[in-house]
């Protein structure tokens, strides 16, 4: 049985993992100094003992990238995914301004009404970004961070923030038809069942209300695009996993990193591109595990 907040697409999924995840998903009410009402935010928690780790997913995406991490850390730590503001299955409330701010008071929020105690943060693409951002305006709630692949040197567009009626509404929407396009293509030409399900996983979240209005919001405010100045603030202890094979960032990015986060250890991955915790999720979650064991 899938939870009634979810798209009915949801049905398309035929992934085990997928659907196991999907039917774990939780929503609670968030009240925060956003808005008069509360947020319904969509979570996944499992695992007991040890410091809790905190998973923070990509752009456009939802806590579904983390369907094959997440079990994989919960079978030795208490583990949590959450689905950020205006982005995944999380209520998108009309009159919040999505930005990188309202992304951090809210995660603020949902931190102190479930976890309420300091946790591993892990990021992944600009859920890097957003750890990274919260760790330094909130630097009692993290112990530690890992970063996958994670955006802060890498900007977006540069016209971004300019989108005005109606091309701000075709920007956002061309994201959606380029998954679209991609999973009735594929199905076309007979790609194979892995990347199918990929597309579908990547796609469920665009189904949700006020995702466009979200999408526009958040791109409007610039995102992460002058935040590599704050890198080098972070103290706390760092691992920065990268898939050499990115195709997006690259791996001098995971070089700057390093040298600008004092106390950090960087791991390069081989054979392996822009999301380890996709593409290589058992050796991403044994250096993970490792790292917190060596009690970093």
């Amino acid at each position: 049985m899938f939870p009634t907040f979810l798209p009915s697409q949801v049905e398309q999924l035929k992934d085990g993992e997928a659907i196991a995840l999907v039917q774990t998903m939780e929503r609670i009410a968030i009240a925060t100094t956003l808005s008069q009402q509360p947020i319904f935010t969509t979570y996944i928690h499992r695992g007991m003992g040890g410091t809790p780790i905190l998973l923070l997913h990509g752009f456009d995406s939802s806590i579904l990238e983390f369907r094959l991490l997440l079990p994989l850390l919960a079978t030795q730590n208490e583990t949590w995914a959450v689905d950020l503001l205006g982005f995944g299955f999380t209520q998108r409330l009309k009159g919040i301004n999505y930005s990188p701010t309202a992304i951090k008071i809210h995660l603020y929020h949902f931190w102190k009404t479930l976890i309420n105690q300091p946790v591993i943060l892990v990021g992944a693409s600009m859920g890097g970004a957003a750890a990274i951002d919260f760790t330094l305006t909130y630097p009692e709630v993290v112990k530690s961070l890992v970063l996958i692949n994670s955006l802060g040197y890498t900007s977006g567009p540069a016209f971004s923030k300019f989108l005005f009626p109606p091309f701000d509404f075709l920007a956002v929407e061309y994201l959606r038809q380029r998954k679209l396009l991609a999973l009735n293509l594929g199905s076309l030409a007979n790609l194979n069942t892995m990347t199918l399900e990929a597309i579908r996983c990547a796609e469920l979240h665009q189904e949700m209300p006020g995702w466009h209005d979200a999408m526009i919001s958040f791109v409007k405010s610039g995102d992460y695009s002058n935040f590599a100045e704050k890198i080098a603030q972070v103290d706390k202890p760092t691992l920065i996993l990268w898939g050499e094979a990115d195709d997006m960032l690259g791996v001098s990015d995971a070089e700057r990193f390093q040298q600008n986060i004092a106390n950090s250890q960087l791991i390069k991955l081989k054979n392996c591109g822009h999301a380890p915790q996709l593409e290589q999720p058992h050796t991403t979650a044994q250096y993970i595990l490792e790292y917190i064991r060596l009690g970093k």
